[in-house]
């Protein structure tokens, strides 16, 4: 058997982390890719498309891609490409919507845990578990009894099931800078929680919320498919890309580009926020640098 000498390991541990900061550094490049080019192609649809996303032709419909337009028609002579322009749109701004009201409110729940502790903290962290506990699927179908489907429905659905996931990051990571020096000298010279909070706290884990904002936002996007897919999101004929699926459900045999195109929007989307948030937590981790 044969033993690596400590000379050998020496170049090892630099050559593992060259390889993981590659990693780090192809995942964020990949991720920025691909979140640029389908934010692009959201914001392009907000002044052209081929065609009138809810323009029918139905002598025209269930056409395969390149026979009626880029991408083909669906079941109602509708341009698929077009569709699936308004549907990056609108499957993006709920999911950045949603997100930033639940990063926002439970970013402020956080922080304020870590400032107040006790009896606050014990009932703050109860909550959010009991709001965990409730899929958003789920949080969706009863707002939508008491304020009915449609695009509010499904930012509020999204962005209480953010609030709890925010406010244990924050809460936690928080904490660990309330027990630092500078915090404890801040304390000492008379800063109150308020103005320790701003201070000191909020800047040194701006990067661990920024991460976390970034991998919600594809959780965002899955899940706003998952009620668009079960008639939660947005009102019939505003095109999204749970809505395209569930209506290709008849066709798949027919006419599976209905199916696979919207798919595969939905996951090169929900990939490149992952990748995003994998390559900025490498670069802006110090933990994660020094491993």
């Amino acid at each position: 058997m044969s033993v690596l000498a400590p000379s050998d390991t020496r170049q090892a541990a630099p050559s593992a982390g060259r390889l993981g900061r590659a990693v780090s550094r192809g995942n964020l490049l990949i991720g920025s890719l691909l979140i640029g080019l389908i934010g692009a192609v959201a914001l392009l649809s907000l002044v052209w498309t081929p065609l009138p996303p809810g323009k029918l032709q139905i002598v025209q419909k269930l056409k395969p891609p390149l026979m009626q337009g880029l991408l083909g028609t669906d079941h109602l002579g509708r341009d698929v490409a077009s569709m699936l322009m308004v549907g990056a749109w609108n499957s993006l701004s709920i999911a950045v919507l949603a997100v930033a009201m639940g990063a926002f409110a439970g970013t402020l729940v956080g922080v304020t845990v870590a400032a107040r502790r006790g009896w606050f903290e014990a009932i703050m962290m109860r909550a959010n578990d009991v709001i965990f506990a409730l899929p958003p699927i789920l949080s969706a179908m009863m707002l939508g009894a008491l304020l009915g489907t449609g695009r509010r429905t499904a930012i509020i659905a999204i962005a209480v099931f953010m609030v709890p996931v925010f406010a244990r990051v924050t809460a936690s990571a928080a904490l660990q800078v309330w027990s630092r020096d500078y915090v404890l000298a801040a304390r000492g010279a008379g800063k109150g929680g308020i103005r320790i909070t701003v201070d000191h706290v909020l800047p040194n884990i701006a990067n661990q919320i920024i991460v976390q904002v970034t991998i919600q936002l594809g959780l965002a996007i899955l899940t706003e498919a998952g009620l668009s897919f079960l008639g939660l999101g947005m009102a019939p004929p505003a095109p999204t890309w749970g809505r395209m699926l569930a209506d290709a459900q008849t066709y798949l045999g027919r006419a599976p580009w209905l199916a696979i195109l919207p798919g595969l929007a939905i996951a090169l989307t929900v990939l490149g926020f992952n990748m995003l948030g994998d390559g900025l937590r490498d670069l802006l981790d110090p933990r994660e640098k020094g491993r």
